[in-house]
């Protein structure tokens, strides 16, 4: 099968094509170099936008948080029931969307690719068969690691770096994962052990070990594993006041390793004025653009009605009496973590909500480097996916922007410096950030662009002065090279892939981990394990092959 899109501007900023007119050519689900040869389908662009896929690298899509947080938000899917006359049954939801929804809504959108950013090993299976009933997305899921037991076990024992390399490598084959997530590191451990707070310095009162020590140890076995994407670091004190230098001290324990912040906005708060509470933005960024060894995602906070779920229990406990509706759940993972799940709508005419909303986009604005932000905004905590396209016209519309800011709490107006700020966001850095930048961290070598040898992702967009118009409704969108979506709509439904890194590590680990499974976990560590025929509906997954880098 051979297909021509025609007369279409290529935007692809992998290659630093910036909408340069020529046709775009799929074959068997793969971009090919132009031909003359006849096409079986031909579609005429006139003009309008080619990008490749979208690639969402942190998205909360499957696993055992969202389906607590679908059972406690009944009320999310009577409000936004499924359409009358929808292409196919696949449910409603907006902030908690259902499995099936997830992809379609998603796929509207432009994207093809999201990797679901905390699996816990207890909840792996679970995970995974949940990301094999969302269609026309490629997924992939990052272990949750950092406050389970068995390597705090091994940190407190003085084990070496090659030991715990090898018990990382082991787990992330087990689990069928592609990436390592902290969470809090060692802080919902400590939580078990009634500790409410966690410094980056400070032990862990029962195994003695620091946040700073389980962050750095992580992020010498990813990097000498191989693991194409940096560890994703979800870190100290969410949501706290004076975070930021906890913050700006992460940065600096990385000491050149590379290390990617995630929902950084989370984590830029400062303590001045009259209410203990102000944007440290301007600083935080200032220290990433120094650091080319750092990423960031923002988890932008986009107001209305949401849900946060999360493995960060420690957190989450204390917003729970802020909960809207006043209810929650909170649950203890033995052995591997926590979670927490707390509807929470965001309001405009809130201080501390106006000025998150603020803090979010200054972040963008002041990181200078498009290939190290992504657009996020950790869905569903700081607001649903399908707020993306109002976040895109943020970016990219300063009046707009300020329009926006101009209607908002006065008192958090006063707070920031949003209003100075000039920059404006172009087609090609949105491109970079949710397409370029995502493909390359991820080290997926053929998704992000659309040169020859690329998968057949491949998203048109009629071009709108407003750009939230514009990416609300994708023209066409295809998925490895089958028509998904047209005008905006569903008209296919496709099965994607499981996206997994394969690391070597020393196999002698094995040993320890059946007797560790046997004597505390209770469940055979051969049953643990997940097999490739597991993986959907028995196609199995995309094998990312890891070399391993020298300690």
């Amino acid at each position: 099968m051979r297909i021509r899109l025609k007369g279409g501007r290529v935007l692809d900023p992998a290659h630093g094509e910036s909408l340069v007119s020529r046709d775009v050519e799929l074959v068997d689900g793969r971009i090919v170099a132009g031909t003359d040869l006849k096409a079986d389908v031909e579609y005429d662009l006139g003009g309008d936008v080619v990008m490749a896929g979208g690639i969402d690298l942190h998205s909360h899509i499957a696993g055992g948080k969202m389906n607590l947080a679908r059972m406690l938000m009944q009320e999310d899917r009577r409000a936004f029931p499924e359409l009358p006359g929808a292409f196919c049954g696949c449910g409603g939801g907006r902030a908690v969307p259902t499995a099936h929804a997830t992809g379609c809504r998603y796929s509207e959108l432009g994207y093809t690719t999201v990797f679901e950013p905390a699996m816990v090993g207890a909840n792996a299976r679970g995970a995974h068969l949940e990301m094999a009933d969302i269609p026309n997305l490629d997924t992939g899921a990052y272990l949750v690691l950092g406050n389970d037991d068995f390597l705090l076990r091994l940190m407190a024992a003085g084990a070496k770096q090659e030991q715990i390399n090898a018990y990382v490598g082991w787990m992330v084959e087990a689990t069928q994962a592609f990436a390592i997530k902290i969470v809090n590191p060692g802080g919902i451990n400590a939580f078990k052990f009634n500790a409410r707070w966690m410094q980056l310095d400070e032990a862990n009162p029962h195994y003695g070990v620091t946040p700073r020590t389980v962050l750095q140890t992580l992020i010498r076995a990813v990097t000498e594993l191989g693991l194409p994407h940096p560890i994703h670091l979800h870190g100290c004190n969410l949501g706290v006041p004076g975070n930021d230098e906890t913050t700006l001290a992460t940065i600096l324990a990385a000491e050149g390793r590379r290390l990617h912040l995630t929902h950084l906005q989370f984590h830029s708060y400062g303590t001045e004025g009259d209410r203990k509470f102000s944007s440290a933005a301007a600083r935080i960024a200032e220290l990433v653009n120094k650091h080319p060894n750092i990423s960031v995602d923002v988890g932008q906070v986009m107001f209305g009605q949401t849900v946060t779920a999360s493995a960060d229990y420690m957190s989450q406990y204390r917003n729970r009496g802020i909960a809207t509706p006043k209810k929650s759940i909170g649950m203890d993972i033995e052995l591997d973590a926590a979670c927490g799940v707390i509807p929470f709508e965001y309001r405009d005419k809130s201080f501390v909500n106006a000025l998150q909303w603020a803090i979010g986009l200054e972040l963008f604005l002041l990181v200078d480097d498009p290939w190290r932000i992504f657009l996020t905004t950790d869905h569903p905590n700081g607001g649903p996916f399908t707020t993306y396209p109002h976040l895109i016209r943020l970016l990219m519309d300063r009046d707009f922007r300020n329009a926006q800011l101009a209607t908002l709490n006065k008192a958090a107006q006063a707070h920031t410096l949003l209003g100075q700020i000039t920059r404006e966001y172009s087609l090609d850095e949105i491109a970079i950030l949710t397409r370029a930048a995502p493909a390359r961290i991820l080290g997926l070598t053929d998704k992000g662009h659309l040169a020859p040898g690329g998968v057949g992702d491949v998203v048109v967009y009629a071009e709108e002065s407003d750009r939230e118009a514009m990416f609300s409704t994708a023209r066409l969108v295809f998925k490895d090279g089958r028509l998904v979506v047209k005008d905006g709509a569903i008209v296919e439904t496709v099965a994607g892939t499981t996206h997994v890194a394969r690391p070597e590590f020393d196999r002698g680990i094995e040993k320890d981990m059946q007797r560790w499974f046997d004597e505390a976990v209770g469940l055979k560590a051969s049953h643990f394990r997940i097999a490739d025929h597991e993986l959907r509906n028995g196609a199995g997954p995309t094998i990312l092959k890891c070399e391993g880098v020298a300690p």
